[in-house]
């Protein structure tokens, strides 16, 4: 193999792929990026148990072969080349590659592609659906989902494809977020799995704007693959039946609040720097208008036995009687952070019920959180 690329496209093409190398291998060339000659192209992948990345760079090939190379080896000196050709030269003999960056140069010694694990191939796709769309709705629900192993099926998101409609959950037993979407392009039918959360992060860190997301679904085996015009993730499927998450959801309300998202997301991290001590139990106290023309209020309290407390008030639009709650202060901080809309709703029914967030002139979104218990 004798290959020269780019150090900014090939340093990129690691930082993609080095994400699925096993952290714990079972077998040594498990810890290594594979690197192959593909036509104008050379191909970087890597696989752990549950999922493989594989990306297409630019190159210019002389001399087409296939090597793999120690991951954090590779990936720690091609970030501190210069921003010149990389050139990469395979002895076969000695499995050696070395690697000349301008006044540089290595010799990394390597493991035969032969004994890397076969990737998945793409396939044809049984959906497209928008990059940004996509990207958005996995970004809007994956912290949502468990990252203990108690209860494996919680750590995964659940995908559920029905006609035009996509619909992606996760829930952790303590918040549930789930997110609709109508797509230009659907399948016959419906089709529903859970994909593990960590892959679906892969997959929302790989999207550009401009990108529409090819997914294979699963055929004979339990995989699942999304693709973009230079990246492939394969991920397994978590094995179960996902919780009937629209039970859970509350019907009614007593009270329901409309706040601007900026705001209320300030109040709660300044909260947050004080509950931390209190398990992250933060008081939210919702007041309705006292007076024609004036605006409610939402206030945001967080305290800490030894470093003090905070309080926030926040103006609101409110409907509904008084109420006082507390919720887990980094949960609200996580579901804000990830609402773009100007505006969010709020409903409850008091202290002892779920609350939901909405979003002010979109249905397509929705988070519930449990209460946890008020302390004076």
């Amino acid at each position: 193999m004798r290959v020269s690329v780019l150090q900014d496209q090939l340093a990129r093409g690691l930082g993609i792929v080095s994400r699925a190398v096993d952290s714990r291998p079972t077998m040594p060339v498990m810890a290594n990026v594979a690197l192959a000659t593909d036509d104008s192209q050379l191909r970087l992948a890597a696989i752990n148990d549950k999922m493989s990345i594989t990306t297409y760079i630019g190159a210019k090939v002389d001399e087409a072969g296939a090597i793999t190379l120690p991951a954090k080896t590779l990936n720690e000196l091609v970030n501190n080349l210069s921003q010149e050709h990389v050139d990469l030269r395979l002895d076969d003999k000695t499995q050696t590659v070395n690697v000349r960056c301008g006044m540089t140069v290595s010799n990394i010694r390597g493991i035969s592609a032969d004994e890397f694990p076969l990737i998945p191939d793409s396939g044809d796709p049984d959906v497209l659906v928008p990059g940004q769309t996509l990207r958005e709705m996995i970004n809007q629900t994956v912290f949502a989902a468990a990252r203990e192993e108690t209860r494996p099926i919680l750590t995964g998101v659940y995908t559920h494809f029905d006609g035009p409609t996509l619909t992606l959950a996760a829930a952790d037993g303590y918040r549930l977020a789930v997110r609709t979407a109508q797509l230009e392009h659907s399948i016959e039918g419906s089709a529903e799995l859970v994909v593990p959360a960590k892959a679906l992060v892969e997959v929302a860190r790989i999207i550009a704007d401009d990108d529409t997301v090819g997914i294979t679904l699963p055929g004979e085996r339990a995989l699942v693959l999304f693709y973009t015009q230079n990246t492939v993730i394969s991920s397994q499927l978590l094995d179960g039946k996902f919780p009937d998450f629209g039970a859970i959801i509350p019907k009614r309300y007593t009270t329901s609040t409309v706040v601007y998202t900026s705001d209320l997301l300030r109040a709660c991290k300044r909260a947050e720097i004080f509950a931390r001590d209190s398990n992250y139990s933060a008081r939210i106290v919702v007041q309705p208008a006292t007076a024609p023309n004036e605006p409610g209020e939402v206030r945001v309290t967080g305290k800490s036995a030894e470093r003090g407390d905070n309080e926030g008030m926040v103006d609101a639009s409110v409907e509904g009687e008084a109420i006082e709650v507390a919720f887990n202060i980094r949960y609200l901080i996580d579901v804000l952070s990830v609402i773009d809309d100007e505006r969010v709703i709020i409903e409850s029914m008091g202290a002892a019920s779920p609350g939901v967030l909405r979003l002010e002139d979109r249905d397509d979104f929705i988070h519930v959180i449990m209460p946890m218990s008020v302390t004076k």
